[in-house]
C-alpha cells in the first residue's frame, strides 16, 4: 500500500529520467518491434508516452486532462528522445509547487487530488518504461524502488478482476521469482516478450 503522505514528485522525476535514458537507446530499426503492451509497437508506445506526459503536464498546469490527446502524432521518427525530454521537463515544472499535491485536478478518470493523480502517472510511466525495455532488449537495469511504489499504486487503483473501461487487462500470473517490475507487469495484464 502506498503511503498517502508520500510525495510522488521525486519519484516522478526519477521515473521520467529513467524513461528518458531508455528512450535514448531506441534505434530506428526498433520502432516496429512489438511491446508487451499489445496495442502498441515501439513507435506507438513512444507516441503514447510523449502524449501521456504532455497530458500530465497540462493537468499540473491546471488544465483539463480529459481534453488532452492520449498520443503524440507530431513527432518525427528520429526526435522521440527530444520530444519526451521536453514533455517531461514541462511536467516536472508543472508539478513543482506544493499546492499541486492538494489541489483537485481533472484527469481522464475524474477529479482527484493532485497527489493521487501524479502517483498514478508514476505508475503509468514506470509500466511503459518496462514495456519499452522489454521491446528493445533490456539495455540496462531498471530502478526497483520505482517498481515497488508503482506496484502498490496499481494494487490500490485497479481491481483484481475484469477491468472494463480501463486501459489495463486483467492480471495474469507473475512468473516465479519475478522482480517488482515483473509483478507490476503481471498485475497490469502484461507478459514478458520472452527475450533473455
Amino acid at each position: 500500500m502506498t503511503n498517502p503522505t508520500t510525495d510522488p514528485r521525486p519519484l516522478y522525476r526519477r521515473a521520467t529520467e529513467q524513461a528518458a535514458a531508455l528512450i535514448e537507446t531506441v534505434r530506428p530499426e526498433d520502432l516496429t518491434r512489438p511491446t508487451p503492451c499489445t496495442a502498441y509497437d515501439v513507435r506507438a508506445l513512444l507516441g503514447h508516452i510523449v502524449g501521456g506526459t504532455r497530458r500530465i503536464a497540462l493537468v499540473g498546469e491546471g488544465g483539463d486532462g480529459q481534453s488532452a490527446p492520449l498520443s503524440a502524432s507530431d513527432v518525427p521518427g528520429d526526435r522521440w528522445a527530444q520530444a519526451y525530454d521536453e514533455a517531461r521537463q514541462r511536467a516536472v515544472r508543472a508539478w513543482a509547487g506544493d499546492d499541486r499535491m492538494t489541489a483537485t485536478v481533472r484527469v481522464p478518470w475524474g477529479e482527484i487530488p493532485g497527489r493521487a493523480a501524479l502517483s498514478a502517472y508514476v505508475m503509468e510511466i514506470v509500466a511503459h518504461t518496462w514495456d519499452l525495455s522489454e521491446a528493445v532488449g533490456r539495455p540496462f537495469p531498471l530502478d526497483a524502488e520505482l517498481a515497488e511504489f508503482s506496484l502498490a499504486a496499481a494494487h490500490e487503483a485497479l481491481p483484481e478482476g475484469p477491468r472494463e473501461g480501463r486501459p489495463f487487462d486483467a492480471p495474469v500470473p507473475a512468473p516465479e521469482g519475478a522482480d517488482a517490475y515483473g509483478r507490476l507487469a503481471a498485475w497490469l495484464g502484461r507478459q514478458p516478450l520472452g527475450r533473455s
